[in-house]
């Protein structure tokens, strides 16, 4: 099927794109297209105009510094699998990066289009909620920050305005950190590569015991969402294997989301299944 007929601008800067969005109400922005086209073919998607950013230059990049990390909103996913400085400064999401899809979307898909989408299945959400991330929007009135707690909203829905860019996200660089290590495991649909259930998992060592326990789970729920249950069971306990399983059993996310491959209950048995081996291995890692 063929999408019905859009308008096409070209963005030449973020500026420009904000503009192009405040005055066409039915436009949207394209990136990477990896979402928006096929729905457009399959008319889920009728965007008035198209508002393409893909060849804004100042959107791109990684910037590395002790205490952070910060990505343009258009670095594609090879791009953050290959980054050398992201791999010592944040290395959870080089991991995951390089397990998204095939290598074609990788090399074309953008990691601002994954977050900015909010697709349940996706892994940048469940990553960044884990992270703390800070996503920076710009829109008619200038520049905003939103927490990643606050970003995502529902099922593809997120805080963005409809006149808002995402033009970067901040991560703290915890591989700078010492004691700190995390882990990404995904459960990947054979067909789509998705993830069925993806878990962020990050621990924090104080003299050989937890003083900082983080896991999120994705793929089970509209939005990616924190295991408190489990990593309040973590607290001041040593990571032993039997420590870690039992806090995983402690799974408190009822899972909404099913399907003919993966239904709820299914989704909810790997959930607990997969946070114990992403919080061993990340324990692992925080032990150095």
């Amino acid at each position: 099927m063929y999408s019905s007929n859009v308008d096409y601008h070209r963005a030449t800067s973020v500026a420009d794109a904000v503009k192009t969005l405040e005055k066409n109400k039915g436009a949207k922005l394209l990136a990477g297209g990896h979402s928006l086209i096929p729905s457009m073919k399959l008319r889920v998607a009728n965007p008035a105009v198209l508002v393409d950013i893909g060849h804004i230059k100042s959107l791109s990049g990684i910037k590395v510094t002790k205490k952070e990390v910060k990505i343009g909103a258009l670095t594609t996913h090879a791009a953050v699998a290959a980054s050398a400085e992201l791999k010592a400064a944040c290395p959870i999401l080089p991991e995951a990066a390089a397990l998204i899809a095939d290598p074609q979307v990788r090399n074309r898909g953008t990691i601002g289009g994954s977050l900015a989408n909010a697709d349940p299945a996706a892994d940048y959400p469940t990553l960044m909620l884990a992270l703390d991330a800070t996503f920076t929007v710009t829109g008619p009135k200038g520049e905003r920050e939103i927490e990643a707690n606050k970003f995502f909203k529902d099922l593809f829905t997120t805080a963005l305005k409809r006149d808002e860019v995402l033009t970067s996200i901040t991560v703290p660089a915890y591989g700078n950190m010492p004691g700190m290590g995390g882990a990404y495991l995904k459960h990947r649909h054979p067909a789509s590569s998705y993830a069925v259930v993806g878990i962020a998992a990050m621990i924090g060592l104080m003299d050989g015991k937890v003083a900082r326990a983080v896991v999120v789970a994705g793929g089970i729920t509209a939005n990616p969402m924190h295991a408190v249950a489990v990593e309040s069971a973590l607290a001041d306990m040593e990571p032993t294997e039997a420590n870690i399983s039992a806090a995983a059993d402690n799974m408190d996310i009822e899972a909404t989301l099913g399907d003919s491959y993966a239904s709820s209950e299914y989704r909810a048995h790997l959930a607990k299944v997969m946070a114990k081996r992403a919080l061993m291995l990340a324990a692992q890692r925080a032990g150095g």
